[in-house]
């Protein structure tokens, strides 16, 4: 083909993880002793069974309506069951036809929410550390780029008074933080609910990760703070918690005009989700809920295990409050690279998730004990 591409390709920043994959596999491929991949953060357990149970109990009905096109807003017993748990689990009432939308994935809505909030040229604030796939939204939307920096002293909270306030179209928070592990600080909501008052700005707050949180701590959604549906919505991901990261279904939850809009703009490039998978989310969201927290156990045990193997080998202590990764400030001299090359242990290079990333790294828990074990003995033979 003769003909040059849309400029919209050239907007389109680096994609992260397709680079960092595409490393690790080539170091892998290299004939030396095996690779301890602790780069990626993909669920090591599938689903529950009976929610794998109830998608092929679905898919094996031979009813149309079952195969055909899904209602393309979502099935309204799944919209219930998501405000079900947002008022039996973060104390969140929501309306189940104005409020809630049912997307595939929350990172198809990363794009969504940045092209039906942004108008081209408008500014988008994406926190630094953050995940590398938010700016994708950003240059599809047209809109610009600019850093809300988290304050690596201060538990990562927002470096508000930094922000620009002119032409904020909209603000990204992420809590609990990929890649940072940090949980939300008293005020943080509050004081991003006062930031989209004063500047008309929207607030996307990226739940992905909410129910995995550690030390006793309790899930913090967005929307219970006050206001907070007047300003903005908050994404929830079926991904993490109930290990469907491949089956691609999460939500929009909160104001219901941001809402509307991920709708229509649904309405023009999609048909609908399976309504067998929809099923399935219905099941994993009211059935037992006994195996997310046989995951989050497991996660912060191995959280533990990180810690005390590292005690006293880095520049400072590890974070990891919730998700399934651990936030590394790597001692002078030790790279990701080099980790990768010299050691064959692979950690997710900081300077990818932002320019405060630098000299940071992401190790993932999403791994089995074994791996995590052989991974661990590989880094602390290069600390020291």
């Amino acid at each position: 083909m003769t003909r040059p591409r849309p400029q919209l390709f050239d907007r389109l920043p680096e994609q992260y993880f397709t680079n960092l994959f595409a490393t690790v596999r080539a170091a892998a491929a290299r004939d030396r002793e095996p690779l301890v991949d602790l780069a990626r953060g993909n669920p090591e357990l599938g689903p529950p069974p009976h929610v794998v149970e109830r998608l092929a109990e679905v898919a094996r009905d031979p009813d149309p309506r079952i195969h055909g096109y899904a209602p393309f807003s979502g099935l309204p017993a799944l919209k219930d069951a998501v405000v079900a748990r947002y008022r039996d689990v973060y104390g969140v009432d929501l309306d189940p036809e104005r409020e809630v939308a049912v997307i595939p994935g929350t990172k198809t809505a990363l794009v969504d929410l940045a092209v039906v909030l942004a108008d081209t040229g408008e500014t988008i604030l994406l926190p630094d550390p953050g995940y590398p796939d938010y700016p994708s939204g950003v240059a599809l939307a047209g809109a610009r780029l600019e850093p809300l920096p988290l304050d690596a002293d201060a538990d990562f909270t927002p470096e508000w008074d930094r922000a620009p306030r002119a032409d904020v179209a909209a603000v990204y928070l992420n809590y609990p933080s990929n890649p940072c592990g940090v949980t939300v600080r008293p005020g943080v909501f509050e004081e991003s609910v006062r930031f989209a008052e004063a500047t008309g700005a929207a607030i996307v707050h990226d739940f992905a990760y909410g129910d995995l949180v550690f030390d006793g701590r309790a899930p913090q959604s967005f929307l219970a703070t006050p206001g907070a549906k007047d300003v903005g919505v908050e994404m929830f991901s079926m991904s993490k918690l109930y290990g469907m990261a491949g089956w691609r279904l999460g939500f929009v939850v909160g104001n219901a005009e941001i809402v509307a809009r991920v709708d229509l703009l649904q309405d023009h490039h999609r048909a609908g989700i399976f309504a067998a998978l929809q099923e399935a989310g219905i099941a994993a969201l009211t059935g037992p809920q006994d195996t997310v927290e046989e995951r989050r156990a497991a996660y912060e045990r191995r959280r533990d295990r990180v810690v005390e193997a590292l005690r006293g080998l880095l520049p400072r202590e590890p974070t990891s409050e919730g998700t399934f990764y651990v936030w590394l400030e790597l001692p002078d001299g030790v790279t990701p690279e080099s980790l990768l090359t010299e050691h064959r242990v692979a950690l997710a290079p900081g300077a990818g998730f932002g320019a405060r990333g630098e000299g940071w790294a992401r190790l993932s828990l999403a791994v089995t004990d074994e791996t995590l074990a052989a991974g661990l003995d590989r880094f602390r033979l290069a600390l020291a």
